[in-house]
């Protein structure tokens, strides 16, 4: 590093820092300010209410609202700049735009002053940003919301700030062999998923800049940063378009323990207004079920250990056959479910069948088969409450025209009787009314579309497969919608999803935004030959959009190479990292459990010594996990992952495959229990780990 250089980017971290001081203490103000405004306001309403608890309780309600809505724009960009005092910046770009060269730094968040009409630090978010991950000098152009602009970058410079300190920078482009990249490769892990924003890749930042607007699919290999991705791209798209997208946005991840994972990316990112959860615990909430299902671990386990009845339900019910069906039960349905019947008040017919079915086949054939019919009682009641006003008016004539026939002097004699014979005929008109009403509703009512669909299925317990199903006869019977407006959707690990659910998303949600990332070669269920999130254009047309990305930023050259060894060959991921150690393989006699355990606890003592955090014992299954558990406990502190309801917090663990599927360890030790384990299975074990890898084979 040049010592002028170095000097003169210590001077600009100086003057940074000064001015993130002094922003800081501008807000700390600003938060100090608007306490003392809600504190006097307070004082005074309750002087002026004290006498009135209502109205009290009814401010107070008001007051929490302000409070919030004050407080969290405040106390967002203080969290924000005691982040940016830690580390303001980590890219700088100078690029000549119009003739004239301009320098920015680019930063976690954005910086600006009051006075200036020019930014101290670039959100890495803004359009001007991208320029930073082109990975290239010269001619170029980047994206602004009034079109294209051309620019030549001059210069591109890598910032390594820790703790306020300047310790270095590197001048260069922007590729996988950056000094910085390899420096963060090779880092350990952390108990949660970290963001990448010093590091984005090109490729990777083309996906996070893309077309808001698109379906956005991205097939990526093991390691390759999916996830990240998706978020980065959430967190890009909500600075972009706040008013938009905000507390709009829902993620579907695979399990409880994945979603708990990722779960300080946006946080650290600047967002919060974010949904997540699974598919199946979202569509249970939306279909509002009270009963226990069979969960998606259950079958995980069957299918890993070839329960031949289990795979075919699941490719059955993820098949295009299983849709054709849904189909043909709402055709079936629509043309035979109602026995239609004619109305009749006071046995006389009021709306005859040939005019309820010209209700249902032709004025309101435009809605869901079950809406329609509920719109047709509706209108069925209408008619019946017109006769009965009718029939009311004509009684009520009849007494009006009793009494003008009388004498004062008989009509008091004769008034109470009047009043009661027409009090009695209106009785009976509303007695008549009830049964009415009731002759509708014996044939115009429907079941539950989750009891329909049990019948249709001929089951009694429901498992997660049927929630995608249930849901689909929902949209096509009730037109059911989702209870929560949603303008992007995030899917992980959608190499697992069949096109049922992406269809019910789509029809259920109307949104038309997506981010879907997953790995074709990690299919731990290959219900179809190709993977539904790769045939997508034929649900989405033009809005799909395809992304490869075949580089492996997560694991050494030693454990890809060891994990390639179980991909067919033109699915070989190529890799970025060399690391220190090779894939160590031993076995150990399938009767000597002590000697396993042995050697598992020599293995955790080693690569704590390496000083190793988060290292992972991975089982094929849960079964497998049952088998060491319990005897590691007793001379080692590790967390057993037997359930998805357990949150990861660093530290030793012993996991199944398919929980460990998405998730990352500084070191992976794989014990296989069964040397006919699936290839795939191996892969997605072997791929877990970043540094360390080693495999015990009991034979």
């Amino acid at each position: 590093m040049d010592k002028f250089e170095f000097l003169k980017e210590e001077r600009h971290l100086k003057d940074t820092i000064d001015i993130i001081n002094e922003e800081t203490i501008k807000y700390i103000e600003k938060r100090k300010d608007v306490s003392e405004q809600i504190l006097d306001s307070r004082k005074k309403f309750i002087e002026e209410y004290e006498d009135d608890e209502d109205r009290v309780i009814e401010y107070f309600d008001h007051e929490r609202y302000i409070v919030e809505e004050l407080y969290r724009t405040i106390d967002k960009r203080l969290l924000e700049l005691v982040k940016l005092k830690e580390a303001p910046y980590f890219g700088k770009i100078g690029f000549i735009e119009d003739g004239i060269l301009e320098e920015i730094y680019i930063g976690r968040y954005g910086l600006n002053q009051d006075h200036s009409f020019e930014p101290v630090i670039v959100d890495w978010r803004a359009p001007v940003a991208s320029l930073f991950y082109k990975g290239m000098l010269g001619k170029t152009s980047y994206n602004t919301p009034l079109g294209e602009v051309d620019v030549e970058i001059a210069s591109r410079r890598q910032l390594i700030i820790k703790k306020s300190k300047l310790e270095g920078y590197f001048d260069s482009d922007l590729n996988i062999q950056d000094e910085i990249l390899q420096l963060v490769l090779s880092s350990k892990s952390g108990e949660k998923l970290k963001d990448i924003v010093t590091t984005i890749q090109k490729e990777q930042d083309e996906i996070i800049r893309a077309d808001r607007n698109k379906v956005v699919v991205v097939n990526g290999v093991a390691g390759s940063g999916k996830t990240t991705i998706a978020l980065h791209r959430v967190a890009y798209l909500l600075y972009n378009f706040r008013k938009q997208l905000e507390n709009k946005v829902l993620i579907l991840g695979p399990n409880d323990i994945f979603m708990d994972y990722i779960s300080e990316v946006l946080p650290n990112l600047g967002e919060r207004a974010v949904s997540n959860e699974t598919f199946s615990s979202y569509a249970y909430k939306e279909i509002g079920l009270n009963e226990l299902i069979k969960s998606q671990t259950l079958y995980l386990e069957e299918v890993i250990n070839g329960n031949e009845e289990l795979i075919k339900e699941v490719k059955y019910k993820s098949s295009e056959e299983f849709i054709d069906q849904l189909d043909k039960k709402v055709k079936d349905i629509e043309n035979n479910y109602f026995k239609i019947r004619s109305v009749t008040f006071m046995k006389e017919e009021i709306v005859s069948e040939e005019e309820i079915k010209e209700l249902f086949n032709k004025y309101y054939e435009y809605m869901p088969i079950f809406k329609r019919s509920q719109k047709i009682k509706r209108v069925l009641i209408s008619k019946i409450k017109d006769r009965r006003d009718e029939e009311v008016r004509k009684i009520n004539l009849r007494a009006k025209e009793e009494r003008e026939k009388l004498t004062e002097e008989e009509l008091r004699i004769q008034e109470n009787n009047i009043e009661y014979r027409r009090r009695l005929a209106i009785r009976d008109i509303i007695s008549e009314v009830m049964k009415s009403k009731d002759e509708i509703s014996s044939w115009i009512e429907n079941e539950s579309v989750v009891d329909i669909y049990k019948d249709f299925m001929k089951v009694n317990e429901l498992s997660y497969l049927d929630l995608a199903g249930i849901l689909y006869l929902m949209i096509k019977l009730e037109g059911k919608k989702s209870s929560t407006e949603i303008k992007h959707i995030v899917i992980d690990e959608a190499q697992d999803f069949n096109m049922l659910q992406f269809i019910v998303l789509k029809e259920f949600t109307g949104c038309r935004s997506y981010t879907i990332v997953g790995d074709a070669n990690q299919r731990l269920i290959r219900a179809e030959e190709v993977p539904a999130m790769l045939r997508l254009n034929e649900l989405f047309d033009d809005l799909y959009q395809l992304f490869e990305l075949n580089k492996s930023y997560r694991s050494t050259y030693q454990i890809m190479e060891y994990a390639n060894k179980f991909l067919d060959e033109n699915s070989v991921v190529p890799f970025v990292r060399k690391g220190e150690f090779d894939v160590l393989e031993t076995s150990v006699p399938k009767d000597d459990k002590e000697d396993l355990i042995e050697v598992l606890l020599n293995l955790l003592q080693d690569y704590e010594e390496e000083e190793y955090e988060n290292v992972a014992i991975i089982t094929k299954d849960k079964n497998d996990l049952e088998i060491i558990a319990p005897e590691l406990k007793k001379h080692t502190n590790i967390i057993a992952f037997k359930n998805e309801d357990i949150i990861y917090k660093g530290g030793k663990v012993i996991i199944p495959s398919y929980f460990a599927k998405g998730l990352e360890f500084d070191a992976a030790i794989i014990v296989n229990f069964d040397k006919d384990t699936d290839n795939l299975i191996k892969y997605i074990m072997a791929t877990r780990a970043l540094h360390r890898l080693s495999v015990i084979n009991i034979i």
